[in-house]
C-alpha cells in the first residue's frame, strides 16, 4: 500500500507542472482571440480569463484550465490544448 501511495504522489507531482505550463498558453489564446473587442461576450471572457489566471497563480491549475474553457466558450472560440 505504501508503494502505491508513493507512486500516486509521483504521478500527481509530475502532472502538475504540465498543467501549469498550459495556463499561460491558454491565456495567450484568449487574449489573441478577443483582441480589442468590446462586446459583452468579450468582456465576460476577459473577466473569466482573469479569474483563471488568478487560479493559475494560486497553483490551482485544473480549476484554472476549467475556467479558461468557460472563457473560451463565452468568447465563442475553441482553445488548442497540449
Amino acid at each position: 500500500m505504501k508503494s502505491f501511495v508513493t507512486a500516486l504522489v509521483l504521478v500527481v507531482s509530475a502532472a502538475a507542472p504540465a498543467l501549469a505550463n498550459q495556463c499561460p498558453t491558454l491565456q495567450a489564446q484568449i487574449d489573441k482571440a478577443i483582441g480589442t473587442r468590446y462586446d459583452p461576450s468579450a468582456a465576460n471572457a476577459r473577466q473569466l480569463a482573469a479569474q483563471a489566471w488568478s487560479l493559475h497563480q494560486s497553483g490551482k491549475h485544473a480549476e484554472s484550465e476549467a475556467m479558461y474553457d468557460e472563457a473560451a466558450k463565452a468568447a465563442g472560440i475553441t482553445l488548442q490544448k497540449k
